[in-house]
């Protein structure tokens, strides 16, 4: 039997023990016996220190899994620290804890293994742990004042927004042209329902950061849902005129405007926002329907492209202009489109030929309801139909 060809990784593996032997032997030519050994050990790291370098994070692990640990001479601050940033790197944060933890256990100085120690936490999303690690940095949270945001969102997390805003507060300090610590900050307050300071942060940090179109919809729709409609205004309107283009922009924009009750400028954004995206023409329509100018409405319905939203719009704007034969005109088409399953439209079209006078065809609309409140609606409608041919003088 033949013995099974290598594996790329076994080859690999292969290579690295090869090359780490050429290494110490050459080494072990031109040194003492007694430092040979030390040096092996030495040597170890310093390749694993490599590897990590060059993104060879399981090569790195390989190399240090041939030293022994109980040998004197090991430096097992850098080992353990070398060892949880290959595993950091490879995503393991749980084993890259325990490795940094165990560096810093056994001697590690360097401030720089609690920055590692905060992401490895902030990972596991073991918050208090994160705001030690940061708390360890000391000054050298200068040079990283990223996790200063780590630290805020780890107390947001753990329900202290005070102390979550100063650490904001601390980075923007920090880095005063970095407007990240803001918009997260604007967030914070919308969240604590501080609207009127959210709404003054979000409109500094819009024009300080020449905010894109994604957080002008952020912090406006925020502030729309939280009914701080002149403040949603105020940013809208200026997101419009940078972004005409964008529908979502004039979605939140209109949107405001109608749940000020403001129907007809909310239906007007809408009208103009459909140049791009005529979905919208059916909303837009809509509005103005519910604004009470049908006429506006049916002529703008008239350019709806889905069959179903257009046919069902236009009965009721009919009915509401009493333009009742047109309605139960519609009956083909809405059997077509599937409409008549809907009992609301199957009542609307018994309205419309009850409407018109065309009682039979009514009566055999009626037949068809089955749900209760429609059901009695369609009762009232035959006693209407009854008292009609009793005394047509009555429905003239």
């Amino acid at each position: 039997m033949f013995a099974k060809p290598p594996t790329a990784l076994s080859m690999n593996v292969i290579k690295i023990q090869v090359l780490l032997l050429l290494l110490i032997t050459g080494l072990l030519c031109s040194i003492s016996p007694a430092s040979a050994k030390k040096l092996q050990k030495t040597d170890f790291i310093s390749l694993a220190a490599m590897m990590i370098k060059d993104s060879h994070y399981d090569r790195a692990l390989l190399a240090l899994e041939n030293i022994d640990l109980n040998d004197e001479g090991i430096d097992l601050a850098r080992f353990y620290t070398l060892k949880g940033l290959a595993y950091m790197s490879l995503n393991n944060m749980q084993t890259a804890k325990e490795n940094l933890i165990l560096a810093i256990q056994s001697g590690q100085q360097d401030k720089l293994i609690y920055v590692y120690l905060a992401q490895a936490n902030y990972g596991l999303k073991e918050h208090q742990a994160v705001i030690d690690a940061v708390d360890n940095i000391g000054d050298l949270v200068r040079n990283y004042p990223l996790l200063l945001a780590i630290q805020a969102q780890s107390y947001w997390q753990l329900q202290q927004p005070n102390e979550a805003i100063t650490a904001l507060n601390v980075a923007q300090k920090l880095i005063p042209n970095d407007y990240r610590f803001m918009r997260r900050k604007v967030f914070y307050l919308l969240e604590l329902k501080l609207y009127q300071e959210a709404a003054q942060l979000g409109q500094q940090y819009l024009q300080l950061s020449e905010g894109k179109d994604s957080d002008y919809i952020a912090i406006g729709n925020a502030l729309r849902l939280s009914k701080s409609y002149q403040e949603t205004l105020v940013i809208m309107e200026v997101a419009r005129l940078k972004f005409p283009k964008n529908i979502m922009i004039a979605k939140v924009l209109a949107h405001t405007y109608i749940d000020m009750g403001q129907l007809n400028s909310g239906a007007f954004i809408l009208e103009q926002a459909a140049q791009y995206e005529p979905k919208l023409i059916a909303e837009a329509a809509e509005v103005y329907r519910r604004a009470g100018r049908f006429y506006k409405a049916l002529t703008l319905n008239a350019s709806i492209r889905d069959q179903q939203v257009k046919l069902k719009q236009r009965l009721s704007i009919f009915i509401v202009l009493k333009r009742y034969e047109q309605a139960a005109n519609m009956k083909k088409s809405l059997y077509r489109n599937g409409l008549l399953k809907d009992q609301n439209i199957r009542y609307a079209l018994a309205y419309a030929y009850f409407a018109s006078g065309q009682f039979n065809s009514s009566a055999q609309q009626i037949d068809f309801l089955t749900e209760s409140e429609l059901f009695k609606k369609g009762v009232e409608l035959r006693r209407m139909m009854a008292a009609c041919k009793e005394e047509p003088w009555q429905c003239a």
